[in-house]
């Protein structure tokens, strides 16, 4: 299987979180706010527990379902890298 061409693979942006019970609450406030579809749209992944990867097109619905939602979730900082993220 030939791998993917730079242009056609998925681009992901690093979010720093601060919150209670991120796990839970990141993934029912981005259901709660673009459902299912949008979800996988999202394509959520965890690197660590207060960091996440999304895709680079759903950063401001990502961010929008985090302000709608309930309890307090913010993002700290946004990057393209972790190593520059960590710093």
């Amino acid at each position: 299987m030939k791998p993917l061409k730079p242009t056609m693979r998925e681009k992901k942006r690093y979010l720093l979180l601060s919150g209670n019970n991120l796990r839970k609450n990141v993934k029912k406030a981005i259901l709660d706010g673009i459902g299912a579809i949008g979800m996988s749209k999202v394509g959520l992944s965890w690197v660590k527990d207060n960091i996440i990867a999304i895709n680079r097109e759903a950063l401001n619905e990502v961010r929008a379902c985090f302000a709608i939602f309930p309890e307090k979730i913010s993002v700290e900082l946004v990057s393209g890298s972790l190593k520059k993220l960590k710093k």
